[in-house]
């Protein structure tokens, strides 16, 4: 089973015109994902992909049903593409652009909470679950293997190397969440660890996270005090990262000791993570934990 995404989910693609949106709408069509529409204002009326566009994303509901969007726009308009789609009744919108302002995310968070839409994202790979559906730019040469393991990731390549390994070992995915790196994002690891825990066949988890902020800290402190807990494996990047510096997403900034790959690690390891030094050895931790002689 997996979590958020299935293959009935009618996709649109805000942006699916421009460069980004054509190559990746592509790759999600050839991975199984049922894409019913795209947005690009000024362009509706026309197809592309053999795909109709249109030029609200309201139409396009109204048009095909469309109940999850993927956000491939430009980042000074990712805001009222987010609202635009909130409006129109999607359930799951999924932003991959990166760069948003900050001030956006801020106004943008604080909305979400009224609303019934979860927005993945922004400066994200997106959602992914083999055999059922991709909302995002994730490689599907990776992931080709349905199974029993749920990634939560903040780090888009590290994402398709834990996949990877994951599938060397023999053991497939059930569902893989790139919740995206910047300092504010629509859906926590806790957040996306909850459902996961909810999901029947997801037996363990992965989390990937870097330096900066608290989001894994939050959701490890959770899964601690429950009692319907899963095997957890971690990884956390950064450790060499210099205080005060942003290293690669704009989320990973170490502003506080506790935000240091370090003290992540170590608290982690004191509420029963089984910690790995290197995202090559994730697959062997998941054979470790997940081998039945």
């Amino acid at each position: 089973m997996s979590i958020l995404i299935n293959k009935n989910m009618k996709v649109l693609v805000q942006g699916l015109t421009g460069k980004e949106g054509l190559f990746h709408t592509e790759q999600m069509i050839n991975y199984g994902t049922y894409i019913v529409g795209g947005i690009t204002p000024g362009k509706g009326g026309k197809f592309s992909l053999g795909i109709p566009i249109f030029n609200t994303v309201e139409e396009a509901v109204k048009n095909t049903g469309g109940n999850v969007s993927v956000i491939f726009v430009p980042a000074n308009f990712v805001s009222d593409a987010i609202l635009e789609s909130i409006y129109a009744g999607v359930e799951i919108i999924v932003c991959i652009t990166e760069g948003v302002p900050l001030s956006d995310m801020v106004y943008i968070k604080s909305f979400l909470k009224t609303t019934k839409t979860r927005l993945i994202g922004p400066n994200c790979p997106g959602i992914i679950s083999p055999e059922e559906s991709k909302l995002g730019i994730m490689p599907n040469s990776v992931f080709q293997k349905k199974g029993n393991i749920g990634i939560i990731s903040r780090s888009g390549t590290l994402t398709y190397e834990a996949a990877d390994q994951i599938m060397q070992m023999g053991y497939g995915i059930s569902t893989a969440v790139g919740i995206g790196g910047d300092a504010i994002v629509g859906t926590t690891m806790k957040e996306v660890m909850e459902l996961f825990l909810e999901d029947d066949e997801t037996e363990g988890l992965v989390l990937i996270g870097e330096i900066g902020g608290q989001l894994e800290i939050e959701a490890v402190e959770w899964m601690s005090k429950i009692e319907n807990k899963k095997p957890l494996i971690g990884f956390i990047a950064g450790k060499t990262a210099p205080m005060g510096k942003t290293m690669g997403h704009a989320g990973a900034i170490i502003e506080r000791k506790i935000e240091t790959a370090h003290s992540k690690i170590d608290l982690m390891k004191k509420l029963g993570v089984s910690i790995v030094s290197s995202p090559e050895k994730i697959g062997l931790e998941v054979h470790k934990l997940f081998h039945k002689p």
